[in-house]
């Protein structure tokens, strides 16, 4: 028997909309003033989705747990397969001491923490953003960081926020795609206005991660190498998105920073190197005792794991992932108690439509499939390192995650029912109520998306159509709130309880997820503002800017 989905269950869409924030909010106050562990905010969140969705929204109780178990296996696999895999070849460079040869060939290039973070949580974050997305970014530069000696709080929310740059076009440009799916508006249209909207923060990005570092005089000792970073990154994005395709932004970005700062420092060093107040005095760049040959080795496990998720990532190259995609076809289940078993009605959709829950169980084409490959095959150049050793450190990070993994389960067991019960859309519906001012809020409806689903995409498929409907209807030109929905999720990613699960799991702060949510809140709010700003004058006055 169906259940028909009610976006205004009080007879008032401010009210409702209240109502159906509930589980945002007290996630909120339990990570930001009660300081609790990032599974027991979870926790409470899920329940008080439950209670919300069953009794306000009278979603059936068998239908509301189907969405949150549907979700929680969605958590498992293939998020929480991605930051496993991720975390477990970390563990083994640093088990076979092979990362002790990558922090001295890092600290040969610079000893300097601000700029060691432009390289690593900037630069090698976004190419691993554009190539994987899902997490992942954060999972490999936070946990290398530590590895290089940072502050484990600051290597969390430093490799947070770097990864807001590259979130709209991450994954290969699959949150872009999604956008211009959901809405059947043109994909490169989409993406050029993206283009004209993130780089104004991407450039940005750079100056705020030194800033956060260590205050705007330790930021101006490195301005000319931020310059570089910002502009290259910036630059480069800007001209992908409009001139090439919404597919590689990220990758040609990443690329031309990290050459650009390579070349930079070779005639440009800033005149100290800092470090942070807790450790010992910076020492200065220090010759690599290494080869060549040790470094290459040494490094090969992430060159390797770069070049494995690109390829699984890729569909319009070498094709690999079509091939494998192909494979994980039949590998699916129509979720039991759900499929179909909810109808989507107006304005959310044109009309009345099942809601389907189709889970896949796409074992070969996920990308934590490929991390692992990349760890299998880093045992031919990891010396001293056999298969048995491997497998003894898979297990020991699986221990090393429990926590992240149940809070993981459970914040995408939220996710799935507050969609499924109708909550978010009236979330959304309630913001479109604002009128000429729509294209202000257009940015924050992406940026609580992204918040409560912890994905770019995930955001973009629940609300793109809604802004689009909207824009329309407030006369503004949709292409552009349909790119800000992305352009400002992209600021909550890294106040995402699912983003913070897994940078804490990579830098072993399991149980500090409220403090990590505390140092990366501002930052999130003030970077959204920044884009509803840009996004309002773009609808009006610098409407020129549009494509």
């Amino acid at each position: 028997m169906t259940w028909v989905q009610n976006y205004n269950p009080l007879g008032s869409m401010v009210t409702s909309g209240l109502v159906a924030a509930i589980p945002l909010f007290i996630i909120l106050y339990m990570l930001g003033i009660k300081r609790a562990k990032g599974h027991v905010a979870a926790a409470f969140g899920l329940l008080s989705a439950l209670l919300v969705s069953v009794f306000v929204y009278g979603m059936p109780a068998g239908l509301a747990v189907g969405s949150i178990l549907n979700g929680a296996a969605y958590g498992i696999f293939p998020i929480i397969w991605i930051v496993v895999t991720a975390i477990w070849v970390y563990n083994m460079t640093v088990e076979s001491g092979e990362f002790e040869i990558i922090k001295s060939s890092l600290a040969a290039i610079t000893d300097d923490r601000r700029l060691q973070a432009l390289f690593i949580a900037f630069a090698f974050g976004s190419f691993i953003e554009g190539t994987a997305g899902f997490g992942t970014p954060v999972a490999i530069t936070a946990a290398m960081l530590v590895g290089l000696g940072f502050n484990p709080v600051y290597a969390a929310g430093i490799c947070l926020i770097a990864n807001t740059a590259p979130v709209a076009f991450g994954a290969i440009g699959i949150p872009v795609v999604v956008a211009a799916q959901v809405t059947n508006l043109d994909l490169m249209h989409v993406s050029q206005v993206v283009g004209r909207q993130l780089p104004f923060l991407s450039v940005f990005v750079p100056l705020w991660l030194v800033v956060t570092m260590s205050g705007w005089k330790g930021a101006m000792e490195v301005l000319p190498a931020v310059i570089v970073a910002g502009v290259c990154f910036a630059g480069t994005q800007f001209y992908t998105a409009n001139y090439v395709n919404a597919y590689l932004p990220d990758i040609t970005s990443a690329i031309v920073t990290i050459v650009g700062l390579l070349l930079f420092l070779k005639v440009w060093k800033p005149a100290k190197a800092w470090h942070f107040p807790d450790e010992e005095p910076s020492q200065g760049v220090v010759k690599c005792p290494y080869s060549t040959g040790q470094i290459l080795r040494a490094w090969a496990p992430y060159l390797i794991l770069a070049a494995l998720v690109f390829l699984w990532a890729d569909d319009k190259f070498v094709g690999l992932k079509n091939i494998l995609v192909n494979i994980d076809k039949d590998l699916f289940i129509l979720w039991p108690g759900l499929h179909n078993l909810v109808i989507k009605t107006t304005p959310v959709v044109p009309q009345d439509a099942a809601y389907a829950a189709k889970y896949s169980f796409n074992l070969l084409s996920a990308a934590g499939t490929a991390i692992l490959f990349s760890g299998l095959i880093s045992l031919a150049v990891i010396p001293n390192y056999g298969l048995s050793k491997a497998i003894s450190c898979f297990f020991k990070t699986v221990k090393q995650l429990k926590w992240p993994i149940l809070t993981i389960a459970m914040i995408l067991g939220l996710a799935y029912i507050m969609n499924y019960s109708g909550m978010s859309s009236t979330m959304g519906l309630a913001f479109t109520a604002t009128g000429s001012l729509f294209p202000f809020f257009s940015p924050i409806l992406g940026w609580l998306g992204v918040f409560l689903t912890g994905s770019d995409t995930s955001a973009n498929a629940l609300f793109c159509g809604m802004q689009k409907t909207a824009a329309e209807q407030v006369g503004v030109d949709p292409y552009l709130t349909v790119a800000a929905n992305s352009s400002g999720g992209v600021c909550g990613k890294m106040i995402s309880p699912q983003s913070i699960s897994v940078a804490t799991a990579a830098t072993g702060l399991v149980g500090e997820e409220g403090t990590i949510f505390r140092f990366t809140l501002g930052h999130s709010i003030a970077m959204v503002l920044l884009m509803a700003c840009l996004t309002y004058a773009q609808a009006y006055w610098l409407s020129w800017m549009l494509p």
